[in-house]
């Protein structure tokens, strides 16, 4: 065993995890790596949370593989449980990742820091605790372009190349992702405590996630309350891009609101409501159309494990923590209709919203319409391009731009609506398995272009404008992998 040597980088830590109780985690540094290799760093994040960029490019390196750690870090893996493909799993926790510690920003707000593929844990079970290069690059891909797309996500801060293989489905280079988000408090977190009916680690885990994420929170049925809300959020901006997770367990599932755990997901292409990716997903559970009746399923084994702490009166408990989640399908719709109305150049309400952006739906679903290019037409001048049903798309053209002349906007109002709700880039899934199949063959130049062109996922880059086009019949990304 190589063990890790303290360094002299200046990081602002203050690790509030840490000072829970030692059943919350296993105190645990980093396994070092062979020879580190910096692959890309996030130059804003790190200015974001004031650190020296230049400075965590250079010896930096060595925190971002897990060689060497600056003062103030207290490395632990989490615990954590969790419902998988709705099998519960009594322990998870964090099987490669190590979480340094908390990094306390300018503005006072507190992020988690957190290495991926660090290394065996007590949580890893049979794994390795590695990761390899292709789902490091995937994470920080996509994990970025969620961000530039205005949607609530963990975030990248490096990819760094270790110098050692891992041994997969073949021997690949190995990686570690510096992570960064608001916390890693899952719904499985809380799932871990109930299931050990250990009420006074959920009582302490409640009040410690209602400090970080919901000051304004009176109690634990308020955070239930709360976390539904943004939860409800965050899979109607999902819906909005397109994008399908794939794996939402409810230890992938952050009471934060922010997208966590970048597995199988993709950005889907031709429209259809039953589309999946993941090669684990065999029966569709968490397909596009599904991810907000399992988001609602997974609040509910939150609000099982919190009903200790909502009332000690069983009965009770039971009934305010049923009613809070029974707000969940409004609370999705309102977020869903304030996603999509923009989407087609709205801005007020009426009653048949919902109705005429599913008539749009149902015509791209007809034709696997490709979700993105078919919204960004609509806001370019080109509306229905993609679509070969003229006679259906011109029928919900009219009523369209009828509903528009209700709002009384000029089109030009109503055009620069759209193109700021729909994006004209995404990391389509055949980009990214060419950027990682270049950077296994050791060029990072397709990689570097596609975090570029994502990070500007509005503007036309027309020198770009080949990452609009969807994939060749040859090119057809049909399956995604975990990469564990």
């Amino acid at each position: 065993m190589r063990y890790v040597q303290r360094m002299a980088l200046t990081i602002r830590f203050d690790n509030s995890y840490a000072r829970l109780p030692d059943r919350f985690f296993v105190r645990q540094a980093p396994v070092p790596v062979r020879a580190p290799r910096l692959v890309m760093l996030n130059a804003p994040l790190a200015a974001e949370l004031d650190l020296d960029a230049r400075a965590l490019a250079a010896e930096g390196v060595e925190m971002l593989a897990g060689n060497r750690l600056p003062e103030g870090t207290e490395p632990l893996a989490q615990a954590y449980a969790g419902h998988q493909f709705g099998g519960f799993v009594p322990q998870l926790g964090d099987g490669r990742a190590i979480l340094l510690g908390e990094v306390v920003a300018p503005d006072g707000r507190r992020f988690d820091l957190q290495l991926k593929g660090a290394g065996r844990t007590a949580f890893s079970r049979m794994g390795d605790g590695r990761a390899w290069l292709g789902p490091v690059l995937r994470e920080y891909v996509v994990s970025e372009a969620m961000h530039a797309l205005g949607i609530p996500t963990t975030r990248a801060l490096a990819a760094v190349t270790t110098g050692e293989d891992v041994i997969r489905e073949a021997i690949l280079p190995g990686a570690v992702l510096a992570r960064v988000a608001a916390s890693h408090i899952r719904v499985g977190t809380f799932q871990f405590f109930a299931a050990r009916r250990d009420t006074e680690a959920l009582r302490l885990l409640a009040d410690h996630a209602i400090a970080r994420h919901y000051p304004q929170a009176g109690g634990p049925l308020d955070l239930l309350r709360a976390v539904i809300a943004a939860q409800a959020r965050l899979v109607a901006q999902w819906m909005g891009v397109g994008f399908i997770h794939g794996v939402m367990n409810t230890d992938n599932t952050a009471i934060s609101g922010e997208t966590i755990d970048y597995g199988p997901c993709a950005f889907m292409e031709g429209y259809h409501p039953d589309t999946v990716f993941s090669s684990i997903d065999a029966h569709g559970r968490y397909a596009y159309a599904r991810q907000a009746d399992i988001a609602a399923w997974n609040l509910a084994q939150l609000a099982s494990a919190l009903l200790p702490l909502i009332d000690p009166d069983e009965e009770r408990a039971i009934a305010r923590a049923t009613e809070a989640i029974g707000a969940f399908p409004a609370h999705f719709r309102e977020e869903w209709l304030s996603v999509f109305r923009p989407k087609i150049g709205l801005a007020t309400a009426e009653d048949g919203d919902a109705e005429l952006i599913h008539r749009l739906l149902d015509l791209m679903a007809a034709e696997r319409a490709d979700f993105t290019n078919t919204f960004r037409d609509l806001s370019g001048g080109r509306a229905g391009a993609g679509l070969k049903n003229r006679d259906g798309f011109d029928g919900w053209a009219t009523d369209w731009r009828a509903r528009l002349g209700r709002e009384g906007v000029t089109q030009t109002v109503a055009t620069e609506r759209m193109r700021a709700a729909n994006p004209a880039y995404i990391p389509r899934n055949h980009r990214v398995e060419q950027v990682i199949a270049a950077a296994v063959g050791g060029d990072f130049a397709p990689f570097e272009r596609l975090v570029a062109i994502t990070a500007r996922p509005f503007d036309d880059q027309p020198e770009h404008a080949d990452f609009r086009a969807p994939p060749a019949a040859h090119e057809q990304v049909r399956r995604t992998f975990c990469g564990t």
